[in-house]
């Protein structure tokens, strides 16, 4: 694929982004807590969760490995930033889980499977042999600067979050219970704003149009779902904190 073509390429899918997120406000996707069988068939949550994440990062490795572009130190470390969070995210995070006898329907495992094949062939074709290769220097800009500190923070928050809800139930519980503590005392998916952080930064750290669609797409996805989990959680539970925002802290 050509230069101008992938840029237009981005400016589609980031167009398309923007187009689904009200729909998305309107629509909560039908996983997790909001699982129902109108969506077709359903599949086991853990084995759906591996194999529709697990495809980002082997996109991505694939791109980047095999393209052309002289490799360098900063573009080895965008590398192993998105081949950790995947790791944990693909792997690590879905066995860590409670979800025994959980499912997911087939339809949105596809739909994630597709998401995470663009976003993966995006960000490491570019990285791997469209745009120009990073200087070494890159690594004192002040935007590569920036970037790995939001996104280290947002990881740090994404997994904290992550240890509060696992930790919620008990060996074969299943209900679900109101978080506490941490970043849960101003808003009810820290998780999804910790994710969000992290690719914002990796967006600065890279400053490319293909991370910059990747950062637009995740918030496109988590903002409607955070929004849809904390109506859930209010409906749900009588007592739930009316101070807790949905995603932003004081804001959202």
């Amino acid at each position: 694929m050509s230069y101008d073509n992938f840029i237009w390429f981005m400016y589609a899918w980031i167009g398309l982004a923007i187009i689904l997120f009200p729909i998305q406000l309107k629509t909560t996707a039908p996983y997790g807590r909001h699982t129902n069988k109108k969506w077709g068939k359903i599949i086991d949550n853990r084995l759906g969760w591996v194999i529709m994440e697990v495809i980002s990062p082997l996109a991505f490795a694939f791109f980047f490995l095999t393209g052309d572009n002289a490799k360098t130190t900063p573009m080895w470390i965008f590398f192993g930033l998105w081949m950790t969070h995947y790791t944990y995210r693909s792997i690590i995070f879905p066995f860590r889980t409670k979800t025994a006898g959980k499912s997911i329907p087939l339809a949105i495992v596809l739909f994630a499977i597709l998401f995470n094949v663009v976003n993966g062939f995006t960000n490491g074709y570019y990285l791997g042999s469209l745009g120009l290769a990073y200087p070494e220097e890159w690594i004192y800009d002040p935007r590569f600067i920036i970037g790995i500190l939001v996104f280290f923070t947002g990881a740090f928050i994404n997994i904290q979050a992550d240890n509060v809800l696992i930790n919620l139930r008990q060996p074969g519980e299943k209900g679900y219970k109101i978080p506490q503590g941490r970043l849960y005392r101003r808003i009810s998916c820290p998780n999804y704003f910790g994710e969000i952080l992290e690719w914002t930064g990796f967006a600065i750290m890279c400053w490319n149009i293909a991370a910059f669609g990747f950062v637009i797409w995740t918030a496109s996805n988590l903002i409607p779902r955070a929004i849809s989990h904390h109506k859930w959680y209010n409906e749900k539970f009588e007592y739930y904190p009316k101070s807790r925002k949905a995603i932003i802290p004081f804001v959202w």
